[in-house]
């Protein structure tokens, strides 16, 4: 397993870093499914980096309870700030999520926003099958990511691209995975199918709902 890298140091200017890089795009991503979450009661959000998302979710959803779970201390306190008023709906675990052990077994809902590519896939795998016993029979699994196409614009655009964010956030905070793992195998091995999905920047960004019962309806979590 390899060491959880330190995103402490970014946490003042990580949205700063994302609006430069990506403009809106990575926001949207997001955000497009947010509307057909207000089913859900108990979310399990998984790196959610400065909380932004977070923050959106209890704005949107007055009856959801948050667990957030993320290695840096310092993201998890921009998160409660960013949580604001709704930060009673908020609770926070600092440690890694490939180690973490979730309590009770009623999570409707699991968050992974650009989260899951810090990982192997083997610790996917891994991570899904630790979390599968603690969420409800029909939970929801919203998952963004990047991703590379087999085309031209996968091979001469996105590759290049993802490539740079790995070699860059090696450097800055010591994340030793450089490649995407296969996240959508490991999630579908846990009993989860896929839903919606939308794609970003020529498929360069993908969000999904992956959902956890069959014939479920997207609005029931």
């Amino acid at each position: 397993m390899n060491q959880a890298p330190n995103f402490d140091p970014l946490a003042g200017a990580y949205r700063w870093m994302e609006w430069a890089s990506f403009g809106s795009a990575l926001w949207r991503c997001r955000c497009h499914f947010l509307s057909d979450l207000r089913g859900c009661r108990r979310a399990l959000v998984l790196g959610d980096g400065d909380g932004r998302f977070t923050a959106r979710l209890l704005e949107t959803n007055t009856e959801i309870q948050v667990d957030a779970v993320d290695t840096s201390a310092a993201m998890l306190r921009v998160l409660v700030k960013r949580a604001g008023g709704n930060r009673e709906r908020v609770q926070t675990y600092c440690g890694d999520a490939r180690l973490w052990e979730p309590e009770g077994e009623d999570y409707d809902l699991v968050v992974s926003h650009f989260f899951l590519d810090c990982l192997t896939t083997e610790e996917i795998g891994t991570l899904a099958h630790r979390l599968r016993p603690h969420l409800a029979p029909r939970a929801l699994w919203l998952n963004s990511e990047f991703a590379i196409a087999e085309n031209w614009f996968g091979r001469w655009v996105a590759q290049p691209v993802v490539s740079g964010l790995y070699l860059a956030f090696g450097e800055l905070t010591g994340l030793g995975v450089r490649r995407l793992p296969e996240y959508a195998k490991a999630i579908s091995e846990e009993g989860f199918t896929l839903g919606p999905k939308r794609t970003f920047l020529g498929g360069l960004l993908v969000t999904e709902v992956w959902l956890g019962g069959a014939g479920q309806l997207l609005h029931s979590c």
